[in-house]
């Protein structure tokens, strides 16, 4: 169950706090891969485009969202599948990186096709992908088994 009856409870549903880590989680995250990383590299690979990798208003909202879409597709399906196939760490992980495979992958190795991205850079951006989307179906995890717990 996604929402809880207000008249019954006054702490947050569960989904709602797993949206909220996730939130921040994901965005730290972001900022951190993009300007540790992903921008410094695709300068250097892609010197001949001009302004490649821009930091300006129009990129921030389109980063925004980015984010926004990501969030909710990282704690959303991870949450129904746990509601549908069960919650284990183990299926946590294995439900991150089914996200990460659907999202990740295939912008990437698109990106990388269209000669847009270097191994270098996939090499850096997957992994660290794949590390953010674990994670955040294991926050997914831990807020549903919280939530089992309370209600036994």
């Amino acid at each position: 169950m996604i929402t809880e009856n207000a008249g019954t409870s006054t702490r947050l549903a569960p989904f709602t706090m797993a949206l909220i880590a996730n939130f921040v989680w994901i965005n730290a995250s972001e900022v951190f891969r993009y300007f540790a990383f992903v921008m410094p590299m695709m300068r250097e690979a892609l010197p001949m485009i001009t302004d490649v990798a821009p930091m300006n208003i129009p990129v921030f909202m389109i980063w925004g969202v980015w984010d926004t879409v990501l969030v909710l597709t990282a704690t959303l399906i991870p949450w129904m599948a746990m509601q549908v196939f069960g919650s284990s760490v183990q299926r946590a992980a294995l439900y991150g990186t089914g996200v990460w495979m659907s999202v990740f992958m295939i912008l990437w190795l698109g990106l990388y096709n269209m000669n847009l991205a270097t191994v270098e850079v996939l090499a850096i951006a997957l992994p660290m992908a794949w590390l953010e989307m674990v994670v955040a179906a294991l926050i997914v995890w831990w807020f549903t088994a919280r939530n089992q717990k309370q209600t036994q």
